[in-house]
């Protein structure tokens, strides 16, 4: 009975604004839902470019011991998960690449919040063809709209934006119907909607991972270029890098045709993995500077005052531990001495220190908790792996260390597919 109310009222609410449907739909979100949308088509050129063939029969062997799977082959623990498609590639060689669930590799899915990183990525295209003059600019420069909706957006800048750094209103809740998100996602008219947020924080000063930051970027992107953002991608990436597949870019409604710059990328694993192949050689591919290695140094340079979060791409990171395998500890100094004794000599170049006092609640699969009345210090070591995410769980995650490149898509996240990715990298 309570159900059949909720589904009345939610009738009610959401038919007078035409988001029935979509909100039907959201709450069985999936990787199809590109279906469902309209999108600009981002087409491939003639001249297509493909990963060598590597020694797939690594993986024939190499077993993977990673959380409650010990010893088990990659593609076992990937059959009994919810994924749709896992790449490895070593020195441009494809080592592993399988689908699952009748996927194959050509089916192209949608990528959710990875697309924020390729946002990111044309971003910084922007700013090297001229369209965008500065990062530090304020929004209002490139979406003069803004201008008088709220005195904060003279002081929001592109900056702010991509580290999340907004201050704004916004829900980001997935699983409430009259969130932010939702309407996000289901509206037909995004940028009315984005024009509407009020602030609650003054711009830079708080880090709050927000969809409409990134909705704002693709929008000045848009009008700076004079292009809709799958033209652009098509036209400054996908054609010079050679892509193997056509893609699409899913935009709020035939009529406005705003991307979902937050999550509206539906492409292929295969050519997602060349993303990742792009960054790990620093924004240069086959001899062409497809954008600016000084961008690509940005964004994957670990910002310890933003959680390992910057310009869009996150950085891996995790616990040290002594000899004793102890990961939290009762005072700064202990964590200070094991930094310097056991990881500072192996990490002092390129990887980045950043010691977290936080809540602690004893044997609850390490978790960190609010409501813990013991305070603990921990070392945490961020690494010069960098991922891109989705909300289920689309990876795409580079280890220049050992060159490697990793994409997983699929359907939830049932593993911590990044820690797997880590795993995988320590194994080859």
């Amino acid at each position: 009975m309570q159900f059949k109310i909720l589904t009345l009222t939610l009738f009610v609410v959401l038919s007078s604004c035409q988001l029935l449907y979509r909100e039907a739909v959201y709450y069985q979100a999936d990787v199809t839902d590109h279906k469902i949308f309209p999108y600009t088509e981002v087409n491939t050129g003639d001249k297509p470019w493909h990963y060598h063939k590597g020694n797939r029969a690594l993986f024939d062997t190499l077993k993977i011991t990673f959380g409650k799977d010990s010893a088990i082959l990659l593609a076992d623990m990937l059959e009994a998960s919810s994924t749709h498609a896992f790449v490895v590639i070593r020195n441009d060689s494809v080592l592993f690449e399988k689908y699952y669930e009748a996927y194959q590799s050509d089916d192209i899915s949608t990528f959710f919040s990875v697309s924020k990183s390729v946002t990111s990525l044309l971003m910084g295209i922007a700013i090297d063809e001229g369209y965008i003059d500065d990062v530090n600019d304020p929004i209002v420069k490139y979406i003069p709209e803004l201008k008088g909706r709220a005195p904060e957006y003279e002081r929001l800048t592109l900056q702010h934006l991509l580290d999340m750094r907004s201050g704004m209103e916004f829900n980001e809740s997935y699983g409430n119907p009259f969130s932010h998100m939702a309407k996000l996602y289901y509206g037909r008219n995004q940028f009315a909607q984005l024009k509407r947020l009020e602030f609650e924080h003054e711009p830079g000063t708080v880090h709050d991972y927000q969809s409409s930051s990134t909705a704002l970027l693709g929008i000045a992107i848009e009008k700076a270029s004079g292009k809709e953002l799958g033209q652009y991608l098509e036209e400054k990436v996908w054609i010079p890098m050679g892509m193997e597949n056509s893609a699409t870019w899913s935009v709020d409604d035939k009529h406005h045709r705003s991307a979902k710059a937050y999550c509206g990328l539906n492409a292929t694993a295969i050519d997602l993995a060349k993303i990742g192949s792009l960054y790990l050689k620093k924004g240069n591919w086959n001899g062409k500077q497809i954008v600016s290695e000084e961008w690509v140094t940005s964004a994957t340079t670990p910002n310890t005052g933003n959680d390992g979060y910057q310009n869009q791409w996150y950085s891996f990171s995790g616990y040290g531990r002594d000899s004793l395998n102890t990961k939290y500890f009762d005072d700064s100094n202990a964590v200070q001495e094991l930094w310097e004794q056991e990881y500072q000599e192996k990490y002092s170049d390129y990887y980045i220190r950043k010691i977290v006092k936080a809540n602690y609640r004893e044997g609850y699969r390490d978790k960190l908790w609010s409501d813990a009345a013991e305070y603990k210090w921990g070392l945490q070591i961020y690494t010069g792996q960098f991922y891109a995410l989705g909300i289920m769980k689309q990876v795409l995650y580079v280890d220049p260390d050992k060159n490697l490149v990793m994409v997983r898509l699929g359907a939830t996240g049932d593993k911590e597919y990044t820690s797997l990715m880590y795993t995988i990298g320590k194994a080859l």
